[in-house]
């Protein structure tokens, strides 16, 4: 059987990903991973394995309930470690504020894959949209003293509308990390 890596995931406009890039060029020198800048997005449902079949059930049922919604702003306001508090930390970063018609818009989609019978693991925690800037290369990390190691937390504020809800693929390649592939862009209310 046919298996696909998909998730669910607001795409960040061409101008923000560039004022990302320029926080990439700043910590450089960090043992980190950098996410390229066509890869940079939100991720509201990851749902993992998905058959072609199941695939066509997941874009039908994003099409149809973002209809539901109206376009909306994200201000994201920091850049940080994650964990905080955490050495090594796996990641850097952009947290962004909840916005309730996010957090209702995730919960939407969840509830109409469910009703479509697709199966993905359902997050416990509270939805904080975040952008991964970079993932941290432990063993490197873990090389550099303590006192060593960069401060990168820094209060930023983006803000961008947001129009459209995205289904994304993934495909792991040998060399660069993951290829993502929009299967279907799905517009909301204007």
């Amino acid at each position: 059987m046919d298996k696909h890596k998909i998730f669910i995931a607001i795409n960040i406009p061409e101008k923000i990903k560039e004022r990302f890039l320029n926080y990439q060029k700043k910590w450089n020198d960090l043992p980190v991973r950098w996410v390229k800048k066509g890869d940079m997005h939100i991720t509201l449902v990851f749902v993992g394995n998905a058959s072609s079949k199941e695939m066509g059930y997941i874009c039908e049922a994003v099409k149809k309930e973002v209809l539901n919604y109206s376009f909306f702003n994200i201000n994201f306001k920091k850049i940080l470690y994650f964990p905080e508090n955490k050495i090594p930390p796996r990641m850097i970063w952009v947290l962004g504020e909840g916005v309730e018609e996010l957090s209702n818009l995730k919960k939407s989609l969840e509830n109409a894959l469910l009703k479509e019978g697709i199966h993905f693991p359902i997050g416990m925690k509270m939805f904080k949209p975040h952008i991964t800037l970079g993932r941290v290369r432990v063993w490197d990390w873990k090389k550099i003293e303590p006192d060593e190691r960069e401060d990168i937390e820094e209060d930023i504020s983006m803000n961008f509308e947001v129009n459209s809800i995205e289904v994304m693929e993934s495909k792991l390649k040998r060399k660069g990390g993951p290829e993502y592939t929009i299967l279907e862009s799905a517009k909301l209310k204007n």
